[in-house]
């Protein structure tokens, strides 16, 4: 199985940056494509991004287009989640999302980003 292992969180103010990290270890062989999903309080949880594993086409939710970048180094089983000019709308709970070969799909823990106004 995949285990996935996420970090980079925290509190920051509206209009300024941050980095998420999701780690994967375990059967990596097998994943297809990585990525964030978030939760607001009240709310359902939402696509932000993702990237195919081959080809590393990346998809993006219309709310954050030109602002998050998700991105892996070629070296590492691991995907980031560039964040900039953060909105307090952007407050969330972020959950990485690995989707694996057969339909699997596995989830990070979450990391709580705040953004104050």
């Amino acid at each position: 199985q995949v285990q996935l292992v996420e970090s980079g969180g925290g509190l920051v103010q509206a209009g300024g940056s941050l980095r998420l990290s999701c780690a994967a270890s375990g059967r990596t062989v097998s994943l297809y494509a990585m990525g964030w999903y978030r939760q607001a309080p009240g709310k359902e949880r939402e696509f932000v991004a993702n990237m195919r594993w081959s080809g590393g086409t990346t998809y993006y939710a219309d709310s954050v287009k030109g602002r998050f970048s998700i991105s892996r180094p070629r070296t590492l089983n691991t995907v980031y989640l560039q964040m900039q000019n953060l909105k307090a709308e952007d407050t969330a709970v972020y959950y990485c999302k690995a989707d694996v070969v057969g339909g699997q799909e596995r989830w990070g823990q979450g990391t709580q980003v705040t953004v104050s106004s």
